[in-house]
């Protein structure tokens, strides 16, 4: 796309070199371009949107200041990078992002050396970038390194660790806090921006070091001014916590004003040691209906940035899987009050709004914070109640030692509903739930269920409610083939699989999401189809029933291979000293990157064309 006429000073600006060539008074304008720029590939691309906005200027002032790519920034999750894309080279890219063989949705290494750490899942950013603090000062190297963390993701446990081993070490870091939705706002003024400016200024630190020193000598009087010094700074900034942790603690400020950043991150990067910059910036600021409803506009499809709100999908009879278990929940808590429900911070994405508002006492959203979610769950369930853990596949990854430690050594009743199963689409490799068959499937005592359709989700949902132990369900994102929805609650038989259509020579077991195709290509080669339903257990009988009757056997899975429903098919035969052709059809070994989900599947053999192409290769 070529930059228009109305991007003048943006439209010079090719990396942040161009940028620091700039005059001071220029940034202003810029950032105005940048934003309006921002509004307008989105709108045309789709993608990430509100968080950006909030991070045009401190986009701005990170890359005039400090000397990027030598110093290296790191975008926690990534969402709020679409700026930082446009400056460093990528503007021109940018209608492309999340899109097959487009630009990423994430900040990612292979994609720009401005890219300092690829990221996706929250919490990670201090981490990586004291990681490299250390690793640059081991080689001598005088780079500065700054983790950029918003208010969401600093509730991750994760992101407090880091904190914890930074101020041990004294390493050359700066954590700048991006906070758009704590209740601090009437911090931010001029007063308080008067304080910002002597905490981070030179005379404040030389004085503050130099009297350490004189007045550690006198052990007395040094406690007396250590304790004088953070009550101080505590009556007029929220940064007790931070100093504890061994930062210095600078802030809040405002985050949209340009001048105010450009001083402070000066004054910092001539300071040394961990440094905490707290900006308090507004979430979608300056596109109007974005500051109104950021949650809204936190994901958007394309566009028209001239009216006020976003296009309406057109409304379906169907509903997806996310909102099956969204309706099962709330009619299951009607007839269980044992029923908890819990969800780190994706309430809208998990289907969860009606229950977080129709049992409030019983929905619990324990933010940015997996292993907190499924503990918490192993908790529950300890005291007599029924948890319900909703969260996507990719996120349970985070988790897994408390799903092995806290919850199934002890054979607790926890419901994991696991949504966004198998490949995502846009969001790309570090979104995908390709694994969760694998990581499952090893694990003692535990169920582990996909269903072919939005019926048997519901009855999968119900059957593992009732399991006396770990269970799961896993779905994929979107709809399923539209099947009608029973309101029972009724259960499947555990361990059963269904013939869905009988044929000849070859029997092919599906899981999950890939009967529908399976079907299609079943009817084609006259095959015996089986929703085999269960992954663990797995139906022994149905397999050696399958043997003994046809040729060939055939398995698909929407998981990788390595140790997932077709290793389980495979496994058996072997143990049980069956001999025969057997063809495993699943994801590659290897992280698939972005696309819609039609073009991944496609990508990959999953979809009917590509799955009867493989069944005909390997049979030739």
């Amino acid at each position: 796309m070529k930059i228009a006429e109305n991007y003048p000073l943006l439209n010079t600006i090719d990396l942040p070199a161009d940028l620091r060539k700039l005059p001071r008074e220029e940034l202003n304008p810029v950032a105005k371009e940048l934003r309006e720029f921002l509004t307008h590939s989105v709108s045309l691309s789709g993608g990430h949107f509100s968080a950006g906005l909030g991070t045009v200027e401190l986009t701005v002032a990170l890359h005039y200041v400090y000397d990027t790519p030598k110093d290296q920034l790191v975008w926690d999750v990534g969402h709020q990078a679409y700026p930082h894309k446009i400056l460093t080279g990528r503007k021109e890219s940018m209608p492309t992002i999340r899109t097959k063989g487009g630009v990423s949705a994430f900040p990612k290494r292979s994609e720009s050396e401005y890219d300092a750490f690829g990221v996706g899942h929250s919490s990670t950013s201090i981490s990586a970038a004291l990681g490299m603090a250390i690793a640059a000062k081991n080689k001598g190297e005088d780079s500065r390194m700054v983790a950029i963390i918003g208010d969401g993701s600093i509730t991750g446990g994760m992101a407090f660790e880091a904190m914890n081993h930074a101020g041990a070490i004294d390493a050359n870091l700066l954590v700048i806090l991006n906070d758009n939705d704590m209740a601090i706002s009437p911090n931010v003024g001029a007063m308080n921006n008067y304080f910002t400016k002597v905490i981070s200024s030179k005379t404040y630190t030389s004085v503050r070091n130099e009297s350490k020193k004189i007045l550690s000598n006198m052990p007395g009087a040094w406690e007396f001014a250590k304790k004088t010094e953070e009550h101080l700074k505590g009556m007029v900034t929220p940064g007790t916590l931070f100093e504890e942790l061994g930062f210095n603690y600078i802030g809040p400020i405002d985050g949209h004003d340009i001048d105010m950043l450009v001083d402070t991150l000066k004054s910092i990067k001539e300071m040394s040691g961990p440094i905490f910059l707290h900006i308090v910036t507004k979430k979608g600021k300056g596109y109007a209906p974005a500051e109104k409803n950021p949650l809204a506009y936190h994901g958007v499809p394309a566009f028209d940035p001239s009216k006020d709100s976003l296009p309406k999908s057109k409304a379906s009879p169907h509903p997806t899987y996310t909102q099956v278990f969204g309706q099962w929940l709330c009619d299951t808590a009607e007839k269980d009050e044992r029923l908890l429900a819990t969800t780190p911070a994706m309430r809208e994405g998990s289907g969860m709004v009606e229950f977080s508002e129709r049992f409030p006492t019983r929905y619990f959203d324990v933010a940015i914070a997996e292993q907190h979610a499924v503990t918490l769950a192993a908790g529950q369930a300890c005291q007599g109640a029924k948890p319900v853990v909703a969260i996507y596949s990719t996120f349970l990854q985070r988790a897994y030692d408390q799903l092995l430690h806290d919850v199934a050594i002890q054979n607790l009743d926890v419901l994991f509903a696991i949504d966004r199963a198998g490949l995502v689409g846009p969001d790309g490799p570090t979104h995908a739930g390709n694994f969760d068959y694998s990581f499952l499937r090893c694990v003692p005592n535990m169920l582990i269920m996909a269903p072919a359709d939005e019926n048997e989700c519901r009855q999968m949902l119900t059957t593992g409610y009732n399991y006396q132990g770990p269970a799961s369900v896993r779905y994929p994102r979107g709809k399923g083939p539209c099947t009608a929805v029973n309101p029972e609650l009724t259960e499947l038989e555990i361990g059963k699989a269904e013939i869905r259509h009988k044929g000849g020579r070859m029997a092919i077991l599906a899981w999950g999401s890939m009967v529908t195709p399976a079907l299609d290509v079943a009817k084609k080669l006259g095959a015996t189809l089986i929703n085999m339903r269960f992954i663990k257990p797995i139906d022994a009988d149905m397999i050696l029933e399958m043997a003994k009757t046809h040729d060939v056997l055939v398995t698909i899975e929407e998981n990788v291979l390595a140790g997932g429903a077709g290793s389980a098919v495979n496994e058996f035969l072997q143990a049980n000293k069956i001999l025969m052709p057997v063809l495993n059809i699943a994801l590659p070994d290897e992280y698939v990157e972005q696309g819609t989900r039609e073009e991944l599947l496609s990508l990959c053999g999953l979809d009917s064309q590509g799955i009867l192409d493989n069944i005909e290769q390997f049979c030739a």
